[in-house]
């Protein structure tokens, strides 16, 4: 199935707000809005976006560069009323069996009212792109257990649950806590 007409870039300093409506609206989801710390302050130190009025595509990011404070990307889908329906916010990781980068997606959402017109499968192709284009080892990411209708979104499209791996995580006190154990 063909997507809706839609439009795909890497996001500009102008989406910030539609960004967090959007993590906002994922976290609501997700039944965890009252976790969500970022602001349109934060977002806007730590995502490389693309520079304003730039076409900036997943296969030729023309974005900020990646830096340790400022480590992620975001591609933003507009409708065919150009609005913003979805977004991929995602990362490069590496994978030292093969040798190779790769983008880990942090986050994929598409608004409840934009869904079933192919909005999804339209940004995992554009990050797919980004992939093969850099020669990358693969395109990660999680989705929570309970979530039946993106496992089945994902396992249609060729995505392989890797039910032998467990998510591992430190964060908050532990984090502290495990940087000063050897101190």
């Amino acid at each position: 199935m063909a997507p809706a007409p839609c439009k795909v870039r890497h996001a500009r300093r102008e989406d910030i707000q539609s960004i967090l409506l959007m993590i906002r609206e994922l976290a609501d989801y997700e039944h965890e809005l009252d976790a969500v710390e970022a602001t349109e302050a934060t977002l806007g130190a730590t995502i490389a976006f693309a520079p304003d009025n730039v076409e900036s595509t997943s296969t030729a990011p023309n974005t900020e560069p990646i830096t340790p404070t400022r480590p992620s990307r975001c591609l933003i889908l507009y409708n065919e009323k150009d609005q913003p329906a979805g977004m991929a916010l995602y990362f490069y990781n590496y994978s030292t069996w093969r040798s190779k980068a790769g983008i880990y997606l942090e986050d994929l959402f598409v608004r409840p009212s934009e869904r079933k017109k192919g909005y999804g499968k339209k940004l995992l192709v554009e990050l797919a792109k980004e992939v093969v284009a850099m020669d990358g080892g693969r395109l990660d990411w999680s989705v929570l257990k309970w979530n039946e209708p993106s496992i089945k979104f994902y396992e249609s499209i060729g995505a392989n649950a890797m039910n032998e791996w467990v998510g591992m995580r430190v964060d908050r006190e532990g984090l502290t806590k495990l940087a000063s154990l050897l101190d």
